[in-house]
């Protein structure tokens, strides 16, 4: 038997507006008060007002909501072409071509194909923009820690190495670390973590994202797993046989300046005295292998490829061949304002040294490359702060610098390249 061929439907029969499927009559008698509830406060309109109806509160809602969740670029272009061929015009591009239309139209479907039968990443396909310069946009969101606010300081504050993992971690002054899921409207909390016998300075992922590393003014640290939520103290031949016959007083100091290598493999832990002790990380556990020796004290760590940067109390910079534990370059900051912060980008095209004084230099690839003779070139000199320099960070590709600092309220600026 044949089956009769299905009528083909336009688009037309699909865009006409459909009425609400249920009313409440109710809506039109009930008053809410915006200004009772802090939650309702962003709805009005004016300081002074308070109480409206129903109707009015569903349409203030539905407009909160969509300036969270703006409508995507592609429903309404859709939802134009639809009105557009309901109403009889058809759509045109820019030459006005009907047969270009079909053509774009087989060329999306093409790509829609492509797209639905490939399990690669949408958003790595798409090319980097370069931000506009003027105004930049922000918008203030729930609070990460909502639901499970610090009892005290909040010392570190940091996402997931890997961006398809949405998870934060926030140490707090109260010896408590917690671990957020951070999805931009409820935030849940996931877990806690109490280490009664380390106050908390430092907190980070490492890089390979299974284990979170926590240090403070303590000559040894804890490890968290996030897998199996198993926390760990450090061996206690931490620092091994080559310190042995160092002075105690050399051993007894803190760890709260560290960082890991870009692999996950080596941590570098600025010690004493100017001493920069590397652990071995490879095994899992740590284990002093060697160390360097600067000048003057360290202030800060960063990771150039293989290659270790320091900054010492002094303002010079050291650059550090770890497998033969020798400087091959040393430069000194411009300016020599107290510089205690460094941090660079993840291409190694910028490095930003803060200061005391609020003084951010920003340099070029030439601060970083190990075969660069002579001093590096400031590029920027940024001095929209006037306090310490506490934060420090690049974002994923070098276009913005944000610049803190915590001795102040409002202290943070936003730099774009």
């Amino acid at each position: 038997m044949d089956t009769p061929p299905l009528k083909k439907q336009k688009v037309s029969d699909f865009v006409e507006a459909k009425p609400a499927a249920w009313t409440d009559s109710d809506d039109a008698n009930l008053e809410v008060s915006l200004a009772t509830d802090k939650r309702r406060r962003k709805l009005r309109d004016a300081l002074l007002e308070d109480t409206v109806d129903g109707r009015d509160y569903e349409r203030r809602l539905r407009r909160q909501f969509e300036k969270i969740n703006p409508t995507p670029e592609w429903a309404t272009n859709a939802r134009s072409r639809l009105q557009g061929t309901a109403s009889g015009k058809r759509p045109r591009t820019s030459t006005g071509s009907d047969e270009e239309e079909e053509e774009e139209a087989e060329d999306n479907a093409v790509g829609l194909d492509a797209l639905l039968s490939g399990t690669g990443s949408v958003v790595a396909a798409r090319r980097a923009k370069v931000l506009a310069q003027g105004t930049l946009a922000i918008e203030r969101l729930r609070d990460a820690n909502l639901s499970a606010k610090a009892e005290g300081e909040v010392k570190v504050v940091q996402f997931h190495p890997s961006p398809k993992v949405p998870i934060l971690l926030v140490a707090s002054s109260d010896r408590r670390l917690r671990i957020f899921n951070v999805d931009g409207h409820t935030n849940p909390h996931l877990q806690t973590l109490h280490v009664p016998s380390l106050p908390f300075t430092n907190a980070a992922f490492h890089p390979g994202g299974t284990s979170v590393l926590l240090t403070g003014p303590r000559p040894f640290y804890y490890t968290y797993d996030l897998q199996t939520g198993t926390t760990q103290r450090s061996p206690r031949g931490l620092w091994g046989t080559t310190f042995a016959n160092t002075p105690q007083a050399a051993q007894d100091g803190s760890m709260e300046i560290c960082q890991f290598d870009q692999t996950g493999s080596v941590l570098a832990v600025a010690g004493r005295r100017g001493q920069v002790h590397l652990v071995d990380w490879r095994a899992g556990g740590g284990q002093v292998v060697g160390s360097v020796k600067m000048n003057s004290g360290a202030k800060s760590l960063w990771w150039s490829g293989e290659e270790l940067m320091t900054l010492g109390e002094d303002s010079e910079v050291y650059v550090w061949d770890v497998g033969q534990r020798r400087c091959i370059r040393r430069w000194k900051d411009e300016g020599g304002y107290s510089s205690q912060l460094m941090a660079g980008d993840r291409q190694g095209k910028h490095l930003a040294i803060g200061s005391k004084v609020g003084f951010v230099n920003v340099y070029g690839s030439d601060a970083v490359e190990s075969n660069h003779d002579g001093k590096p070139k400031v590029l920027k000199a940024l001095g929209n702060l006037t306090t310490s320099i506490t934060s420090l960070r690049f974002n994923h590709d070098s276009q913005l610098l944000a610049i803190a600092s915590n001795v102040k309220k409002d202290q943070m600026r936003m730099v774009c390249q």
